[in-house]
């Protein structure tokens, strides 16, 4: 890979995302706001679900991306804060139905929406996000944000489609992942960028798109390093969740390259239970350690971080440009 002068290979602490979103804090109180405006409903259970859901919002990755290429150029759209909220409500969208479709119990830490209620409702609580997002990016009318958008969520589905239909999992190559990623996270992420360039300066809406591809992919990566190398308690999920689902991440197959036959033989045998037990998956866990298949994703990880700042390569440096730098950074150490 090509030398990046602002390559992540650096000693210095990394920034804390309170500090990378200082400088958008009224921005980002106004898209909790507007969350609650676009979502409000006149139907006792919606609301009750609604509510619930606004209290597992994350940290806010997405709408914080948004604003911030917003701003660069110093031309930000006073449509920004109401489009960072709809981004948001988008992916908040994935989730509810992901965890319908995966069965899963917990999110951030926080009962699911599926086990609290049902799956049925998690489907038409999905479908309700969706709905009210399409209406209120009809009240703005801009077709080539839509346009982005609607691109965006439809990669989204062909993602979660891919991943259903991958019957042996172990089969599963690095390109497919890439791919896989690509369409389940970084497509958001980046269509977040291009958004906030496209309504601030459009000269640069390319190039943030380019920028939120990367993070995006890198974000996943380290992502799903976590799942091996953190805890419920910092993580929001149980360690161990992809592979209870019988998901094969990054870490895996890296390990699978150096593994021995022995190992390979013990991967394949859990892949075969129906119900693997806390031990099994912790020997997963420890083989997937002991061929570096964490150091190996940390490092493809880094590759996608420094193509994500080479894209901002050449925008005059202001305030939110060095947040976004500082935003990738952020997503490589978070949580080490």
């Amino acid at each position: 890979m090509t030398a990046n002068p602002r390559s992540l290979a650096s000693t210095a602490p990394a920034p804390r995302l309170s500090q990378i979103q200082r400088p958008i804090r009224k921005e980002l109180d106004q898209v909790v706001a507007e969350l609650r405006r676009i979502i409000v409903g006149d139907f006792q259970l919606i609301e009750e679900v609604n509510q619930y859901l606004l209290l597992m919002r994350g940290k806010l990755f997405r709408p914080t991306l948004l604003v911030l290429c917003n701003k660069v150029g110093g031309r930000p759209h006073e449509s920004a804060v109401t489009l960072a909220a709809v981004v948001e409500l988008v992916h908040l969208a994935t989730l509810v139905h992901d965890d319908a479709v995966d069965h899963s119990v917990l999110r951030r830490g926080m009962p699911t929406i599926n086990s609290l209620w049902s799956h049925q409702i998690s489907v038409i609580m999905g479908d309700y996000l969706y709905s009210r997002s399409v209406a209120e990016l009809a009240k703005i009318g801009h077709l080539e944000v839509i346009r982005v958008l609607a691109v965006a969520a439809n990669e989204m589905s062909v993602g979660e489609m891919r991943q259903l239909t991958c019957h042996d999992a172990l089969e599963f190559e690095e390109g497919e992942y890439y791919r896989l990623i690509a369409a389940k996270t970084a497509s958001l992420m980046s269509a977040a960028c291009e958004i906030g360039g496209l309504t601030g300066v459009e000269a640069h809406r390319d190039r943030l798109a380019r920028f939120g591809h990367n993070r995006g992919l890198a974000f996943q990566i380290i992502d799903d390093v976590l799942d091996y190398a953190g805890s419920e308690a910092v993580t929001g999920k149980p360690t161990g969740h992809d592979l209870r689902e019988r998901k094969v991440t990054l870490p895996l197959v890296g390990a699978l390259r150096t593994a021995t036959e022995t190992e390979w033989r013990e991967v394949r045998h859990f892949f075969t239970l129906v119900d693997p037990d806390a031990a099994s998956i912790e020997r997963v866990v420890e083989i997937v350690r002991a061929r570096d298949g964490l150091q190996y994703a940390r490092q493809s990880a880094r590759h996608f971080g420094d193509r994500a700042l080479a894209a901002l390569e050449g925008l005059e440096e202001d305030s939110a440009v060095r947040a976004l730098r500082q935003s990738v950074e952020y997503v490589i150490e978070r949580r080490r």
